[in-house]
């Protein structure tokens, strides 16, 4: 596993953030995002989505769970998660709502603590803190996304984004 700490110093930053990464996100991968209210996971997702070539507006989907967003053909290709009104892992369980790891797009889940029981271990995890526009950033990967992720780098400090891998 390896952990990379950033910091975004702007929503067009995370969102840009998200958009390096969607363009090296895979079907069935699973993108994870904890942080506080309003610490820019939607901005991520929002960005993720375009970096897939999805066209759709991005919003929260607190209130319905989960909102797929489709490709040009019709086809579902990311699956955004709002866990926070769920009490407990047995409701994602009880609603279904794992079956879309098995579905072929890409989870990302916001406040995902709330069902880390439920969770593949081989996961991409975002975990994003601050005020202001000012958010550090934390990005945890199994080793068969690390060449991903050095694009991912590549592409963000051309933006001014630098990284620490504090593993080192």
């Amino acid at each position: 596993m390896t952990v990379w700490k950033t910091v975004s110093t702007s929503v067009e930053m995370t969102e840009k953030l998200g958009e390096a990464i969607g363009k090296v996100a895979a079907p069935f991968d699973v993108i994870t995002l904890d942080g506080d209210l309003g610490a820019g996971k939607t901005a991520f997702t929002r960005g993720l989505a375009r970096g897939m070539g999805l066209s759709s507006r991005v919003t929260s989907p607190t209130f319905t769970i989960v909102n797929e967003y489709n490709d040009q053909q019709g086809v579902p290709r990311l699956f955004h998660f709002d866990t926070y009104r769920l009490s407990c892992v047995d409701d994602f369980y009880d609603a279904g709502l794992d079956e879309y790891f098995d579905r072929e797009g890409v989870c990302a889940i916001e406040w995902s603590s709330v069902i880390e029981e439920a969770l593949p271990e081989d996961r991409i995890a975002l975990s994003i803190s601050g005020n202001d526009n000012t958010r550090e950033i934390s990005i945890s990967f199994p080793d068969r996304f690390y060449e991903a992720f050095l694009k991912v780098k590549e592409t963000m400090e051309k933006e001014g984004m630098r990284f620490e891998d504090p593993g080192m």
